[in-house]
């Protein structure tokens, strides 16, 4: 078998039936197998995905145990060659599993890749590449000075925003939403450390796999959607708490000695610091509207999937306008609307609406994704996590 695709999933049950109909088109052409271990979903995932796809792997947790301890589970049943750990809330392209395929066939020296990821609003996502961290660069990063110089070689190392987006680089982290993986490497380090609950585990999964002696690429050729990408919540002082506390572990257990000791330290410091500006932020947010009204709706794609489609626009926004272009190569720039859906079908592809996203990114435009399903996702903003149309 040549690929196992391993998904964990919790309470996003439709974004995983979009990312399912992704991962199925693209594995048309390979012998593989997709299994999703959900951790005690409680909006009934397994019972509304499992007839759906009836060949897909479901492991099914009775509490949460985490990122890193499910994709275990799942690594512990997979045959394939390589293991494609992917988050339920991505849109992969029909060429984005051969391609890496491809490359890691040819390239014997990684041990891993990555892929561009796109936000729902088709804006890159820096931690798509990424450095180990070290004091400095955490600081940078902390204290948002590698914001205000993102290309820069020094302060800009963590997010590596020197290096072209676009193309093939060397690095040392893989953003955890998408990383493939030879099976014998990961079984060899014995998967994600389990002590990670939610994020850092996918730094200490690169830098358990470079110490193998292999190296990690980031394949900036090959865009996918990650819709959670843009959270606010990432500013919010729980976020820098969990985040950074998960970098302590990692400073601990990998940097030994007097170095390890500072650098332990500093977080300390740093943690705290960050957390009082981000406390003395927080009234000078601005706060996403959490609710969607569209009076004008223009979809665009496959027609068929835009007539089905149309009608869950209708029943949501009773009174909308609601456009079908059929021609799909349009500028967006020039559309007087509030959302823009991609319709996925036998006339339009994945790839035809990611190619389109990152044509017309930045836009005003919000974008959202539909496949022949109940439902319709995508972003309410290009500043706030995704969202759902039933």
């Amino acid at each position: 078998m040549e690929l196992s695709i391993i998904i964990v999933n919790y309470n996003v049950k439709y974004f995983l039936e979009h990312c399912l109909h992704a991962a199925n088109a693209a594995m048309q052409s390979l012998n593989g197998e997709i299994i999703v271990v959900d951790n005690h979903s409680s909006d009934e995932s397994l019972a509304y995905l499992k007839p759906k796809y009836p060949s897909v792997i479901f492991i099914e947790n009775k509490k949460n145990t985490g990122f890193a301890k499910a994709n275990n589970q799942g690594l512990g049943i997979a045959k394939g060659e390589y293991v494609l750990y992917l988050n339920p809330d991505t849109i992969i392209a029909e060429n984005t599993l051969i391609d890496c395929i491809h490359f890691l066939d040819n390239h014997k020296d990684a041990a891993a890749a990555g892929v561009q990821l796109l936000t729902g609003s088709g804006i890159f996502l820096p931690e798509s590449k990424r450095s180990f961290p070290s004091a400095m660069t955490s600081f940078y990063k902390l204290f948002l000075i590698e914001k205000i110089f993102p290309k820069s070689k020094t302060f800009g190392k963590y997010s590596l925003g020197f290096l072209d987006k676009n193309k093939v680089h060397d690095v040392d982290v893989l953003a955890g939403a998408f990383i493939i993986a030879r099976i014998d490497l990961l079984k060899k380090i014995n998967g994600f450390d389990e002590r990670y609950f939610m994020y850092g585990e996918d730094i200490d999964l690169s830098y358990e796999l470079q110490k193998t002696g292999y190296k990690n690429y980031y394949l900036g050729n090959l865009p996918i959607i990650h819709f959670k990408g843009e959270s606010t919540k990432k500013a919010s002082k729980e976020y820098v708490k969990i985040f950074y506390g998960a970098m302590r572990l990692f400073v601990e257990k990998h940097y030994k000695g007097s170095s390890g000791f500072f650098y332990t330290n500093f977080l300390k410091l740093a943690i705290k610091g960050r957390s009082a500006v981000a406390a003395l932020a927080k009234p000078f947010e601005k706060v996403e509207n959490p609710s969607v009204f569209f009076e004008k709706i223009f979809l665009t794609g496959d027609n068929i999937a835009a007539k089905q489609a149309k009608n869950i626009c209708i029943r949501n926004f009773p009174g909308a306008q609601c456009f079908i272009q059929n021609n799909a190569d349009v500028n967006f720039a020039t559309e007087k609307t509030d959302a823009i859906i991609f319709c996925i079908g036998e006339k339009f592809s994945y790839q035809n609406a990611i190619d389109m996203l990152r044509k017309n990114a930045p836009a005003e435009n919000v974008f959202w994704f539909y496949e022949n399903g109940e439902s319709i996702i995508g972003s309410s903003s290009k500043n706030c996590p995704g969202k759902v149309m039933v």
